[in-house]
């Protein structure tokens, strides 16, 4: 316990006075992110806050850690900082699309080859449990893959990115808390500290930005709390008081808005003839934006939502995998329904 909250501490003292230096810095080098026709910003604000993030996360980590009951963690501390990485590069020099992805790629084989963090099982969903180890492999690369990139999406607002990231280590991390598995615990408290520091020089009137620094390592770590929530209730008794039932529709539900905002996206572009890939001005917190929401009520507003999905998931879990993904796709259509709905009422922005 004691060893969870100065992980904690030190993260959110090490980040918070971290961050005005990277901003100072930032201004002196004249390191910007310029405003641009897809932007939310209207003014020039210093990036790389990601680095703060990155610093206070990783040296609580490594502080504080129990290294002899975390075997894995040199297995994710070099895909963090690989992460790290191609973050800043694409933050300082934006590289290729392919490039990105081909170091994401790596990122994600690193974590689920070497940290041993697969998913082994559907637990149910179309009849099936066990599933052959090469399709774990490649199944848990893509959904590692794809929450990075989830996050790295949805970080278009004052605050949202952080908010999110904030949401899921608070849950994860109480919920591994409590079942005793302090190391992962500790992962998503280190970042929740971070996030915590982050997000006062962050929201509305932003200081900085995170970048892709931040997002794609607030992505990475919580797909290995996703995936891991997963695999360890799996493994608990049928006795114990925090086993939960369809895990991974939970995961889906704490992760539900860079998950629907990513899906919502390719559809909406697929439809229209242009690349999935292809950037635009319409993801979920464009719109609430164009209802005239201000950057703190949309992204206050989201999180309400993403809370409204993890209550209800998490209330019915006992209903199952199947039925609590059907659920989910039925609160993911009337919310997709409530916005076209609304669209009418919408202003440029």
């Amino acid at each position: 316990m004691y060893a969870l909250m100065l992980s904690f501490i030190t993260a959110f003292i090490l980040t918070y006075s971290i961050i005005p230096v990277i901003i100072r810095v930032v201004k002196e080098r004249g390191i910007f992110d310029n405003p641009n026709s897809r932007s939310s910003h209207k003014e020039p604000t210093p990036s790389l806050g990601g680095v703060g993030l990155f610093a206070g996360t990783v040296c609580a980590i490594v502080l504080w850690t129990p290294v002899q009951s975390f075997w894995m963690l040199q297995y994710l501390l070099a895909p963090f900082v690989l992460i790290f990485l191609l973050g800043i590069l694409d933050d300082l020099a934006p590289i290729s699309p392919a490039k990105k992805f081909t170091a994401q790629l790596l990122v994600s084989v690193i974590i689920v080859y070497k940290a041993n963090t697969q998913i082994t099982s559907l637990y149910g969903v179309f009849g099936i449990e066990k599933i052959p180890e090469l399709t774990g492999f490649i199944f848990s690369v893509i959904i590692i893959v794809g929450v990075i990139n989830a996050f790295n999406l949805i970080d278009g607002i004052n605050g949202l990115a952080g908010s999110i990231g904030l949401l899921n280590c608070l849950i994860f991390g109480t919920w591994f808390f409590v079942v005793g598995a302090q190391a992962f615990s500790m992962l998503a408290f280190s970042l929740a500290g971070s996030i915590i520091a982050f997000l006062k020089y962050n929201f509305t009137p932003a200081r900085i930005f995170m970048g892709d620094t931040g997002s794609l390592l607030i992505g990475t770590v919580c797909s290995v709390l996703g995936i891991n929530f997963i695999e360890i209730s799996h493994k608990l008794t049928p006795e114990s008081p925090f086993l939960m039932h369809g895990t991974p529709a939970i995961v889906i539900a704490v992760l539900i808005l860079p998950i629907y905002d990513t899906f919502s996206s390719f559809i909406r572009r697929m439809s229209q003839g242009k690349s999935p890939f292809y950037p635009d001005h319409d993801h979920i917190h464009h719109k609430f934006l164009r209802l005239g929401f201000t950057h703190t009520q949309t992204t206050l507003s989201l999180i309400a939502i993403n809370v409204v999905f993890v209550v209800t998931i998490a209330s019915l879990h006992f209903l199952g995998t199947e039925k609590l993904l059907g659920l989910e796709l039925v609160m993911s259509l009337a919310l997709s329904l409530a916005l076209s709905v609304i669209k009418n009422k919408s202003v440029p922005i």
